[in-house]
């Protein structure tokens, strides 16, 4: 089952992948019991934690650059007692190059080297494999976007604005979350 509340994981001051993106992005990474699967910018690791409890007979390598959310993937990882997950500490495309042939890619965050991430996943993705990017500017949905023009992969994409209820005393409040673009695209 996905969709672990997010006031579950711990957090820190790291940006993390909300409950109803983070389903829609599991959807449409298309896991199975035993997909092989990298969280490029992993951040607290919530991907990462509800997609090795979706593959408990795969393998999820989850890549993070910041020391800091690489520790807090250790504590999450840890807390729901998932032991399929290697966490590597490196900003990708580095980490890339040494993971084996891969069933999907879910890209939480890029700083700025969306293409470069790309084509090192392109090498490593079988055919049929899944991408699924998470984008909150417009230069990571573009890169994204035309990477997949390019290289002439199946692609899709739309964007969610999660607005959630907040009880303020005896209102209840909107409260808007960032909206965020998802892409998927699968290796042909």
């Amino acid at each position: 089952m996905i969709g672990i509340n997010d006031e579950e994981f711990i957090r820190g001051n790291v940006p993390m992948t909300k409950q109803e993106v983070r389903i829609l992005t599991l959807a449409k990474a298309q896991i199975k019991f035993n997909s092989v699967i990298v969280d490029v910018g992993a951040g607290t690791g919530s991907i990462t934690v509800e997609a090795a409890r979706l593959a408990p007979n795969g393998k999820i390598f989850s890549i993070e650059r910041k020391a800091e959310a690489v520790e807090l993937i250790r504590r999450n990882v840890e807390k729901f007692s998932v032991n399929n997950v290697e966490i590597i500490c490196a900003e990708a495309p580095n980490g890339l190059e040494n993971l084996p042939e891969l069933d999907a890619a879910i890209i939480g965050g890029s700083n700025g080297k969306i293409e470069k991430i790309l084509d090192v996943l392109n090498t490593k993705l079988k055919i049929g494999g899944r991408v699924v990017v998470n984008a909150i500017t417009i230069q990571t949905s573009a890169g994204a976007l035309e990477y997949f023009r390019e290289h002439d992969w199946n692609y899709e994409a739309f964007q969610v604005q999660i607005t959630r209820l907040k009880k303020i005393r005896a209102y209840d409040m909107t409260q808007a979350l960032n909206p965020v673009w998802i892409i998927t695209a699968e290796k042909i």
